[in-house]
């Protein structure tokens, strides 16, 4: 087996194939949006025997408090003969010379599961996918007095305002194991979505829902962040914004649409199972100390 950094679009395009083929169900970035995210703390892996893909990884900085993000994927013909272990490695390697003292990963079958435990990982955290067809939707109720709705696109720069006074919030707010660290950087490019609808009030953010588009399944979108402000919670804000995106959704021959919730975000699981959605799958986040033995 050979593994090399993807360098080239079609090193990417490559990587794209292993990660499509193994989460068929998930939208995967665009060659455009992986060279975005280039930096010298992020590795991007292709696993080759004999000029054949079979495998990939990414390892990175995480967006979890002291710790790494490692990907490794293993298409499934060729699982069971130790390419899993060699990307694992790899990753674990170029996670622990960036000085981070644990690793985390996302499991979402039990054999990924079987794997990750052989190496020392145990669960910390699960997410659960929850999906709704287009069709039918409601339309979006009205907004509170003095509240508006506007996309990131048509107010340039509002998003990328929004951290301090929004972001930081609605980051904090989520339920999970380890708390959240993500850059202005990371939420002005990785967390924004199009369209990313913005509820504004005195020209502040105080709410947002979108979409991430799949350009692979063109009908298909998954849920950007939603996220209402504190002292704005419980007035219908969140509600109509996941229906203004829907709404939006409906209008641009999407079919389908689907998000992830932390499990222990009921707040929100329950919003979601409101406006029709339907759990489909669950995803397990496992952690382990580096260095990898």
């Amino acid at each position: 087996m050979e593994l090399s950094p993807c360098v080239t679009d079609a090193d990417y395009e490559a990587w794209r194939s292993v990660r499509i083929a193994v989460l068929p169900y998930e939208r995967c970035d665009t060659v455009e949006e992986l060279r975005a995210r280039e930096s010298p703390e992020r590795l991007m892996l292709v696993a080759r025997e004999d000029g054949t893909v079979v495998g990939s990884g990414m390892a990175d900085r995480g967006e979890s408090a002291d710790s790494g993000a490692a990907a490794p994927r293993v298409l499934p013909d060729h699982r069971r003969r130790g390419i899993g272990e060699g990307i694992l490695r790899a990753l674990a390697d170029h996670c622990t010379s960036l000085g981070l003292p644990r690793l985390r990963a996302k499991v979402d079958d039990d054999e990924s599961l079987a794997f990750a435990r052989r190496f020392g990982f145990v669960e910390v955290d699960r997410e659960v996918e929850l999906t709704r067809s287009v069709a039918g939707a409601p339309s979006p109720p009205p907004l509170p007095e003095g509240v508006e709705v506007v996309t990131s696109a048509e107010r340039p720069g509002l998003w990328e305002a929004s951290y301090d006074g929004f972001g930081r919030e609605a980051l904090a707010g989520f339920a999970v194991d380890t708390p959240l660290e993500v850059t202005p950087e990371q939420w002005a490019t990785t967390w924004r979505a199009d369209p990313m609808f913005l509820a504004l009030h005195d020209g502040e953010v105080i709410g947002c829902a979108g979409l991430l588009l799949d350009t692979d399944e063109p009908t298909r979108a998954e849920n950007a962040l939603t996220a209402v402000r504190g002292d704005w919670r419980g007035r219908g804000v969140a509600v109509h914004l996941k229906l203004r995106a829907l709404e939006w959704a409906a209008a641009h021959g999407l079919d389908e649409v689907y998000t992830w919730t932390q499990d222990r975000n009921v707040a929100m699981r329950t919003l979601n199972e409101r406006l029709g959605y339907t759990t489909s799958r669950t995803s397990i986040t496992v952690s382990r100390e580096l260095p990898l033995p």
